[in-house]
C-alpha cells in the first residue's frame, strides 16, 4: 500500500525526532549497510523491540534513476576515469537509499550538461564501493568532490544550491 507523500514526510519527521533519543538502527560496515535489531540497541525499550524488530526482513536498495549526463563508476574504473583523467572531474558520492542524494543528482545532471567538454561528471555508489569512500574519509552522503590532475581539490558536503557547486567548479577551471 502506497503512503501519500505528506504522510510519509510526517512519518519520517517522527522517526528522525525519536532517533534523537535512541541510536540509529542502521550501521555502515565494510560489507554495506547493516540493520541492527531494535532489541540489540542499547537503551531501546522492550515495546520498541517488539514493534520495530525487522531484522528478518531484507533491506532493499532501489535504483536512483537513469542519467544521460553522468556516468556511474566503480572501484575498478576509479583510477582510469578519475585519477588519470587530464580534465577536471566531479564525482558525486551517493547511496541508493539516500533522499538528499536524489536532489543532488538533479543538480549534478544540470551541471554535467552545462559544462560538457570542460568537466567530466561521475557518480559513485558508496554502498557498493565502500573502500573508495573510506579512502576519501566520507562518513555521510551526499558528497561532491572535485578532482584536477588526479588530486582532490574541493569537497561539497550535503545538499547545496546549484550556485554553490558552480562556484566550486569555476575555481578549478
Amino acid at each position: 500500500m502506497a503512503i501519500p507523500y505528506s504522510a510519509a514526510a510526517t512519518a519520517a519527521a517522527a522517526f528522525s525526532h525519536s532517533s534523537l533519543r535512541q541510536p540509529h538502527p542502521l550501521h555502515l560496515t565494510r560489507s554495506g549497510l547493516v540493520r541492527v535489531p531494535a532489541g540489540k540497541v542499547a537503551g531501546a525499550p522492550e515495546s520498541h523491540a517488539r514493534k520495530r524488530n525487522r531484522s528478518t526482513r531484507p533491506v532493499t536498495a532501489l535504483a536512483m534513476r537513469d542519467s544521460k549526463s553522468t556516468s556511474s563508476i566503480t572501484g575498478d574504473s576509479w583510477e582510469e576515469l578519475v585519477l588519470n583523467n587530464s580534465a577536471p572531474v566531479l564525482v558525486e558520492f551517493y547511496a541508493s537509499w539516500c533522499g538528499p542524494c536524489k536532489m543532488v543528482h538533479r543538480v549534478v545532471d544540470e551541471i554535467a550538461q552545462e559544462y560538457s567538454g570542460k568537466l567530466k561528471c561521475f557518480t559513485l555508489n558508496t554502498d557498493t564501493d565502500l573502500h573508495i569512500a573510506e579512502d576519501y574519509e566520507i562518513k555521510a552522503v551526499p558528497v561532491v568532490i572535485l578532482f584536477k590532475d588526479g588530486k582532490k581539490h574541493q569537497a561539497v558536503f550535503g545538499t547545496m544550491p546549484k550556485e554553490y557547486y558552480v562556484a566550486a567548479i569555476e575555481k578549478i577551471l
